[in-house]
């Protein structure tokens, strides 16, 4: 009898809870303040969430028209730009707006599903066309730049670029020419020496020849400035000494 009474008492609390949760859900289970856009919906749970389901982005577009999104507020008045040129958010595959967005401003544990933008949401074409959000760099290495930005950039980590050309040549005295004189059809991934009147391969192939380097295809191995004396890899110091005991053997 005890136990019925117990599980009578414990069934009537469940009941409570549950219809606590459904007539103040934001006193019952909310995990924290809303962002301050959204602070007058802090009583209005439903508006955002489907009962069972959670918050669903179609109710989100009931407000954030998919046209307006990142160009007007939901008044229908211009946003300021700042750092974006326009909005991408028509540009998505799919309208996931959890995906990115957490309105609830509660502890980290509760935003454990929240992930950060990533270019992989977009639309393959538009991932293509970097400068309709990002900002074309106007510094030297930049501003001659015509070709695509995906030869040095990854949507990983689009800022810092992996590339730094000092590392590879500098550009420093005749070589601050444009990058068309030495990467052909602006072709970042290939480079040439022979874009000027003193690099011809005639003359590369007899000045090198002279010193018995047979291999002098990849020239930055050994020059990475026009003011430095040439560098010395081991790789290229066997390729001379194999060249100078051919010359022994003839």
């Amino acid at each position: 009898m005890r136990r019925g009474w117990l599980l009578a008492v414990i069934a009537a609390n469940l009941v409570t809870l549950v219809a606590l949760a459904f007539i103040y859900p934001h006193l019952m289970i909310s995990p924290g303040a809303l962002v301050a856009g959204h602070a007058d919906l802090a009583t209005d749970c439903f508006a955002c969430h489907s009962p069972w389901r959670g918050a669903a982005s179609d109710r989100c577009t009931t407000c954030h028209l998919s046209a307006d999104i990142g160009v007007r507020t939901t008044k229908g008045l211009p946003l300021v730009q700042r750092k974006l040129k326009t909005s991408f958010h028509q540009d998505l595959m799919e309208p996931d707006c959890m995906a990115c967005h957490s309105d609830h401003q509660g502890p980290k544990l509760t935003q454990r599903s929240r992930k950060p933008f990533s270019h992989g949401l977009l639309r393959t074409a538009v991932q293509e066309r970097c400068d309709n959000c990002h900002v074309k760099p106007v510094d030297k290495l930049h501003r001659n730049l015509t070709a695509g930005c995906a030869q040095c950039h990854r949507t990983q980590a689009w800022k810092p670029a992996t590339f730094e050309h000092a590392k590879q040549f500098m550009l420093d005295r005749d070589h601050e020419v444009k990058c068309v004189t030495c990467h052909v059809n602006e072709d970042y991934q290939r480079y040439t020496c022979y874009g000027c009147h003193e690099h011809t391969l005639q003359n590369v192939r007899a000045e090198h020849e002279e010193e018995g380097i047979a291999s002098f295809d990849n020239c930055v191995e050994c020059h990475r400035s026009a003011d430095e004396e040439p560098r010395k890899t081991d790789d290229r110091d066997g390729r001379e000494k194999k060249s100078r005991e051919r010359k022994k053997e003839h």
